[in-house]
């Protein structure tokens, strides 16, 4: 029991990585060149929030209550987002200091070599 539950969890973690909008965005935000931009979308998160927020008005309203999967979807989606900023902030400035000091590491080598 336990195998088919692990197994079929793989396939939905799988499905949810390849097809999910939110999920691609965030794998093209993490490449060196999507760095620069997981800041910026952070404001990403404003409409998600603004839309969990409308969804359950419309459940206080009468709505049916599957909708709070729709809510929930909206404010984990926006969660992402919000911590993927200051996640990417970091990677960035982790990686600009590791391509200095390869820069400077190249740069010192060609001097040892024209030195020589």
């Amino acid at each position: 029991m336990f195998r088919l539950i692990w197994i079929i969890s793989i396939y939905i973690r799988s499905f949810m990585r390849h097809f999910m909008p939110t999920n691609i965005a965030l794998d093209a935000l993490r490449t060196r060149q999507g760095l620069k931009w997981g800041a910026p979308a952070m404001l990403l998160a404003i409409p998600y929030c603004f839309a969990a927020a409308y969804v359950t008005t419309l459940i206080d309203d009468g709505a049916p209550n599957w909708l709070y999967v729709i809510a929930l979807a909206c404010i984990w989606n926006a969660l992402k987002f919000a911590v993927n900023g200051p996640l990417s902030v970091g990677l960035l400035v982790r990686v600009r200091i590791t391509e200095a000091r390869a820069r400077h590491h190249t740069l010192q080598r060609a001097d040892q070599l024209t030195a020589a």
